[in-house]
């Protein structure tokens, strides 16, 4: 219910007790579980994090070892992009809210932030040392374009556009090929 909420109508017009009216609840029996709408706020953006990480590195572990990087890379996008619709209310107010929240809340995020972004540092190094991505790419930056043109599709996708593998496809496609001709 909160993640829906501050998905639906940003940070700042969500409050403890709009959630817990929302769910049914008295509002005291939330601030049993959560001591400020900051704490509650960074749950849902840690969860919403954390199971897009365990979806795309259960996608790329659970691979043969022998696989070529872009099955890999079509894999961990797939899982990413699946994840950002199956659990869109936490994942979309991730994407959605991050920048309009306070310094110091941003700050407790972080850390399980780094940990995604690692594991696609981690996974383009790896790609690179093996001759699968060119010398000159930067990972960080590479990752960064993927990561902002993953998220933005939560804006635009529409199942009844195509299925999301073909979304999938088209992004590794992107990242591996280019658009040069």
């Amino acid at each position: 219910m909160a993640a829906r909420q501050f998905r639906e109508q940003g940070y700042a017009a969500v409050s403890l007790r709009g959630i817990a009216a929302a769910a049914g609840l008295r509002a005291a029996s939330l601030y049993n579980h959560f001591a400020s709408k900051e704490d509650l706020v960074v749950a849902v953006l840690d969860d919403g994090i954390a199971a897009v990480l365990h979806a795309v590195d259960a996608a790329v572990a659970d691979l043969p070892a022998d696989v070529p990087f872009r099955t890999r890379l079509q894999a961990a996008v797939t899982a990413h992009l699946r994840s950002l619709l199956d659990r869109s209310d936490y994942t979309s107010a991730n994407v959605r809210i991050f920048g309009q929240l306070p310094a110091a809340v941003r700050e407790r995020n972080k850390a399980v932030r780094a940990r995604y972004e690692g594991w696609w540092d981690e996974f383009l190094e790896a790609a690179q040392r093996r001759g699968d991505l060119r010398a000159e790419v930067d990972p960080a930056l590479a990752r960064l374009w993927l990561l902002g043109a993953l998220n933005a599709s939560l804006e635009w996708f529409r199942p009844e556009r195509g299925p999301l593998e073909a979304v999938a496809e088209s992004y590794t496609d992107l990242l591996c090929r280019g658009i040069e001709p």
